[in-house]
């Protein structure tokens, strides 16, 4: 389990309540938070890493605005945090253009290679994807990601804005102390790679937190994108690369898969909760999952349940079991979602047909998920037993890198990037320095289903970045990692906000449950007589600390315009403005 700073085992034990603050009118004072919320005006940014957060405030003070200093810190967080995180990884992001009032979101996911199908798996004699090694790798999408941030939004070019990167990579940087527990968790796993190991393992073993650490071939990579672009990366020397160690390794990946990636402009899925618009990505990615579950909670008096109270980590767990319900039964690349899914799985009448099947005494051990019609506007739940792929649990998971920024324009951007587990695939692509996703553990090789791999397709994601919007102008610009908590955190932090008043520095930090498989995981600040009546009601609970992932946030004060930043203490992060 990775390691909680101290302040977070002695200090989120108080975050059991909050401030009758109204929401969007101004935001609470501090309250039990280890840290003081960050305050700016001419600009803020919050990320899991405190040098990363200092690239990026320079890039702002320096006249770059929020996606430039985004990309800015998102380069450094792929040197600095290797272990979520890097440019053989997936990215998505919204983004708030101020010249627009225009919300915009990309998937920068990348797809299976054309010989990923159902039959050389079978071939392989494999029943399931493998959660890590070369059959998990998918085409990276990062590296297109910040190219189509910039081009569309950026001031700078990508040359400049990967210089931090670039010197951290080849001159070194102190390894923190929370990636340096993450790093030697995930010592075995590089040791089963020459490549990764001669990496990432110098001297046999992991970084301690403070040695320094260098990682010269990744600078090299690095070098050559910022002179050649994002061509470097899909069609130059580093693809070669790439796509030269996957045929060795018998891949499934080529230059040709490589060569072929784009990134795609996509439409936010949204949904009014409490008079507030929270936006989420759609399909391939689990935006729903959140939307969905506060659609459900929304019938329920959250507030008069109070904050971390049985009933209310009851009513949470329930909606977020429906929801998974429905993102095990349907969520995958979004040409393969069914059609007016979302459409059916986000309208209200829905939320309060499967709210009526929540029981507030017992928990249930599974609900099924939604029957699609094609003939009707009104959605029902399945009669037929749900299917069996419901959560990660079991998976190498790891965690990811969640990071916002925003400016004094205008401009607010949320963007999420990750290599799925620690090291991704645990695979090095030969001298490059890049480790590789294992986004295709995603897939599932069930004939007939939405998400079953295909060349081309893009598999079930997690990623999701998000924002939220009072009167169409930016409130909150937050995100939560942790793979299959993400969408479920999403939902906590908002009802912190809106439900409890909190600020966003609580909103974060404030203690969390994560449901896991048949486990409801929960923090030390949930109290031991809750815990009990949880039990009472049937939840099985187990120590939830170090599975909740980390939260960073900004929020916009709608009346005085001042952002406030909140980073958690969960990671090693900063947030911070001018």
């Amino acid at each position: 389990m990775p390691r909680l700073p101290l302040a977070l085992l002695l200090g989120i034990a108080a975050m059991t309540s909050a401030s009758a603050q109204v929401p969007g009118d101004r935001p609470a004072g501090h309250l039990h938070a280890t840290r003081s919320p960050a305050m700016g005006r001419q600009g803020m940014i919050a990320t899991s890493q405190a040098l990363a957060s200092a690239a990026g405030l320079r890039v702002l003070q320096d006249g770059g605005n929020a996606i430039d200093a985004a990309v800015t810190a998102a380069g450094v967080l792929a040197v600095i945090e290797p272990t979520m995180n890097g440019i053989g990884g997936d990215l998505f992001a919204i983004v708030f253009e101020a010249k627009t009032k225009k919300l915009y979101a990309l998937d920068a996911s990348g797809r299976a290679g054309r010989a990923a199908t159902p039959a050389e798996f079978a071939k392989r004699k494999l029943d399931e994807v493998p959660g890590n090694g070369v059959l998990s790798v998918t085409v990276p999408g990062v590296v297109e990601g910040w190219h189509q941030l910039l081009s569309r939004f950026g001031t700078l070019p990508l040359a400049q804005v990967l210089t931090p990167a670039i010197r951290y990579a080849r001159d070194g940087y102190p390894v923190q102390p929370i990636v340096a527990d993450e790093w030697e968790e995930a010592t075995k796993k590089l040791s089963q790679d020459p490549a990764a190991a001669s990496t990432f393992l110098p001297g046999d073993r992991a970084p301690k937190a403070g040695e320094v650490f260098q990682n010269v071939r990744l600078a090299k990579s690095l070098e050559l994108i910022a002179q050649n672009g994002r061509e470097a990366f899909y069609k130059g020397a580093i693809a070669s690369a790439i796509a030269a160690d996957m045929k060795a390794r018998n891949g499934l990946i080529d230059e040709r898969d490589l060569a072929e990636h784009t990134a795609d402009w996509v439409e936010p899925l949204t949904t009014n909760y409490r008079g507030y618009d929270v936006y989420e990505m759609p399909p391939s990615t689990q935006g729903f999952v959140t939307l969905e579950m506060l659609n459900i909670l929304e019938g329920f008096d959250i507030k008069a349940m109070g904050h971390n109270s049985a009933d209310y980590l009851h009513a949470v767990t329930e909606a977020k079991k429906i929801a998974f319900a429905d993102r095990s039964a349907y969520l995958a690349d979004r040409t393969a979602v069914p059609a007016r899914a979302m459409e059916t799985l986000l309208s209200k009448p829905y939320a309060a047909a499967r709210r009526k099947e929540i029981d507030m005494a017992k928990a249930k051990t599974g609900y099924k998920p939604a029957v699609l019609s094609t003939t009707s506007d009104r959605p029902s739940a399945a009669q037929s037993p749900a299917p069996s792929i419901v959560d990660f649990a079991g998976r190498d998971l790891g965690d990811t890198i969640y990071m916002t920024a925003a400016d004094g324009q205008g401009n607010v951007i949320s963007l999420i990037q990750s290599l799925f587990g620690a090291f991704g695939s645990g695979i090095v692509a030969g001298e490059t320095g890049i480790a590789l996703h294992n986004r295709g553990a995603g897939f599932n090789l069930q004939p007939g289903h939405p998400n079953q791999v295909a060349p081309g397709k893009r598999p079930l994601h997690t990623l999701v970045p998000a924002m939220v919007l009072k009167d169409g102008r930016p409130w909150v610009s937050f995100g939560v990692m942790g793979g299959d908590n993400q969408g479920q955190a999403h939902a906590q932090v908002v009802m912190n906000l809106v439900d409890f008043g909190m600020n966003i520095q609580d909103a974060g930090e404030a203690a969390r449950m994560r449901h896991m498989g048949a486990n409801l995981g929960v923090e030390s600040g949930i109290g031991a007589d809750v815990r009990k009546a949880l039990e009472a009601r049937g939840h099985t609970i187990v120590d939830g600390r170090g599975a909740m992932g980390g939260f960073q946030g900004i929020l916009i004060d709608p009346r005085t315009g001042v952002l406030w930043g909140g980073s958690d203490p969960r990671k090693d992060g900063l947030a911070i403005g001018w």
